[in-house]
């Protein structure tokens, strides 16, 4: 049985309720200019990270990141908004927070190295999403080449490889 909010240690109340907002606010803010998304969808969202929020370490827990992801297919279409960032890095901050929230109980406030080391992962995660949307941009009234999208998959596996080498503990080396 999980413990009362009450009983929960300042540093989980804080990650759950990032968990919680995140989501909410990439859903509120990737809407196409003038039309923001339905008032369930947002309900669904909140119901799911919230729930995210509570159950840290449950496998649904990725359930409302995927939602709003959806959402952004759906209702974007082509278009590349600003605000596609600030959705970005509310998922990025609620997936960090989620992560950190399931390393131990409620009642356990969360290690500061351990908090340091993933809040760092995250901002190097976070700043692919400014060069991507660049990307987009320089490219979006080009023809589409034929080996475009195997071109973009070699760069994400290399930037993989690259960041996990560059982010290797002592342990691994």
């Amino acid at each position: 049985m999980i413990a009362e909010p009450t009983d929960w240690a300042r540093s989980q109340l804080v990650l759950r309720a990032l968990v919680l907002v995140g989501p909410v606010v990439a859903v509120l803010v990737s809407g196409p200019a003038g039309h923001g998304p339905p008032w369930w969808l947002v309900l669904v969202v909140a119901a799911l990270s919230g729930a995210s929020g509570w159950f840290a370490d449950a496998t649904f827990a990725v359930a409302p990141l995927l939602v709003a992801v959806g959402w952004w297919a759906a209702a974007l279409g082509a278009t590349t908004s600003a605000w596609l960032l600030v959705a970005a890095g509310a998922l990025v901050v609620a997936h960090v927070a989620g992560l950190l929230a399931s390393y131990g109980p409620p009642t356990m406030p969360v290690d500061r190295a351990v908090t340091r080391l993933w809040v760092r992962r995250g901002v190097l995660v976070l700043l692919t999403a400014p060069v991507a949307w660049a990307a987009v941009l320089l490219l979006d009234d080009q023809p589409e080449q034929p080996g475009i999208w195997v071109l973009g998959v070699g760069v994400a596996c290399l930037a993989t490889v690259a960041a996990t080498v560059a982010l290797r503990t002592e342990e691994g080396r």
